[in-house]
């Protein structure tokens, strides 16, 4: 009986007419570029998925999550794993004074955690590493970010492409194998871009660009395809898909 009710709950709240959201930069221009909305919106999850440890994806993630909380509201971060660095953090301007990291024991200590950090208002984006979402466990996190107008940044193990999401946006990180100094000696590395699936509607479109290791600064170096609209996408969709 708990879980229907749960479903009709689900069920009416998804046929409400989705609210005018702020829009917010990715905190990398070239990545903004592929984005119909040149960001991420407001009350949205953005789910990244790499290739492998070092892909870069975690740092795509806090560079988006840092604009998110530009405007003063607090950043939290669920390190469950150990892969949050402060004095990296600092240097790439996350304001720590107004960061909160959480350091769940379990998988199950961390989605009770992600779930009531996307639920408060005053939280600007919320940065987590979730190795396993069921669908009702998605579909959950997605209807509380678009409540309380939080961001969810979802980093997501490679494996994770296969299954379904409800994610706003879908990005697939992938390093390049070139790193080298720039003019002032600062160590850049080449990292591609792919947006998988948007809810807004793009196209298959892919960027490849460099990100200053010690500013976090990013440029364009090369963009592999053009954004085009998918037909019949609506801003309303909300089916599951991959």
């Amino acid at each position: 009986m708990s879980a229907t009710i749960e479903n009709l709950r689900l069920l009416l709240e998804s046929s409400s007419p989705e609210p005018l959201r702020e829009r917010i930069s990715s905190g990398c221009v070239p990545l903004n570029q592929l984005l119909p909305d040149q960001g991420f919106l407001r009350g949205s999850l953005v789910e990244w998925l790499g290739s492998e440890v070092g892909s870069g994806v975690s740092s795509l993630a806090l560079l988006a999550a840092r604009e998110a909380c530009q405007d003063g509201r607090t950043l939290v971060i669920l390190d469950r794993d150990g892969q949050f660095y402060p004095p990296a953090a600092a240097a790439w301007s996350i304001d720590l004074d107004n960061t909160i990291v959480l350091y769940p024991q379990d998988a199950q200590d961390e989605s009770w955690a992600l779930d009531q950090a996307l639920r408060c208002p005053h939280v600007g984006a919320v940065l987590s590493w979730p190795q396993q979402l069921t669908s009702h466990t998605f579909r959950r996190l997605q209807l509380i970010a678009e409540r309380s107008g939080c961001i969810g940044m979802l980093i997501r193990p490679s494996t994770a492409r296969r299954e379904p999401s409800w994610a706003d946006v879908r990005v697939w990180v992938s390093p390049k194998p070139l790193q080298r100094p720039n003019s002032l000696g600062n160590v850049s590395w080449q990292l591609s871009a792919q947006i998988l699936r948007c809810r807004r509607g793009v196209g298959d479109s892919e960027v490849t660009f460099e990100i200053n290791c010690q500013t976090g600064e990013a440029r364009e170096t090369h963009r592999s395809s053009m954004v085009t609209p998918l037909a019949g996408t609506t801003a309303g969709s909300h089916e599951a898909r991959t």
